[in-house]
């Protein structure tokens, strides 16, 4: 069945029974796509597999948006879409090969996402211009945007926040992975960005600080945010290992290095705890 191009695309059609369930197929879907190069964001999707399998299963498919503003992250959307057959085996085994669409840092030609950014930090001005539009256009969608941690040290995404609350862009969504990470080590090794909450707070936007991992716990903060006057954001405290026991506690969660015996080691672990949860 060929994939539609976007999360929005009319046609797209997808059903979330599990969410967690769906979050441990992100995983595993995610060892699958880098253990051919032994390296990648694989921590990216560990972070963020339960946010991600949450707006799969909030959203409204062929309606609402998904932006994915840090490229690096676009693994874990492409492997939602892999388990939930809007993307084929075929398509997710090239991520990262030289001229697959399925690119390791997403772009403009990636498919599943609405948008995805190679610079991080302009993916929220994509999202409350997605949300402004569609309300000047009558159109009943919702914007859902990932953001990450380290994003919040650039000034153009506090200059679309402040733009989204001016505008009370209520049907603007965003997902904050807080997994303390980025490529120069932990964030608050480089900036402090404490408190998170407070400031999105401060800058007219209803704020929410929950345990990230906890995917219906943000599945209920998505779903609350339909009744809000304003945008809602979900700082997601998360951590770049979660769910892969065997990774070594020396893994560098911006970049894993996953060797063909740790990635074997990864797949069986991620195998049993899908067929455990299943029983």
């Amino acid at each position: 069945m060929p994939a539609p191009l976007h999360f929005s695309s009319p046609g797209a059609a997808w059903s979330v029974r599990d969410p967690a369930e769906l979050a441990l197929r992100i995983r595993l879907q995610a060892v699958r796509m880098v253990a051919p190069q032994g390296f990648g964001y694989l921590g990216q999707a560990l972070s963020a597999a339960e946010q991600v399998a949450a707006v799969f299963a909030a959203a409204r498919p062929g309606r609402d948006r998904l932006v994915c503003s840090p490229g690096h992250y676009v693994i874990a959307p492409f492997a939602a879409a892999t388990a939930l057959g809007l993307l084929t085996e075929e398509a997710a085994a090239t991520y990262g090969r030289n001229g697959s669409a399925i690119e390791a840092i997403g772009t403009e030609r990636s498919p599943v996402v609405d948008y995805t950014c190679g610079s991080l930090g302009q993916g929220l001005s994509a999202a409350a211009g997605f949300a402004l539009s569609d309300r000047l256009r009558g159109a009943d969608r919702r914007t859902y945007a990932l953001v990450s941690d380290g994003e919040l040290e650039e000034g153009q995404l506090w200059e679309a926040a402040i733009f989204a609350a001016h505008h009370r862009l209520a049907s603007l969504t965003v997902l904050l992975d807080a997994n303390n990470s980025q490529v120069d080590g932990p964030v608050d090794t480089i900036t402090t960005l404490e408190p998170i909450a407070g400031k999105w707070t401060a800058f007219g936007w209803h704020a929410v600080d929950l345990d990230g991992h906890d995917v219906e716990a943000v599945l209920a903060a998505l779903r609350a945010a339909e009744a809000d006057d304003r945008p809602r954001v979900l700082v997601c405290r998360t951590s770049t290992g979660h769910g892969l026991d065997c990774l070594p506690d020396d893994a560098d969660g911006h970049f894993i290095k996953l060797p063909p015996e740790l990635a074997e080691a990864a797949e069986a672990e991620l195998t049993a705890k899908l067929e455990a949860h299943r029983a």
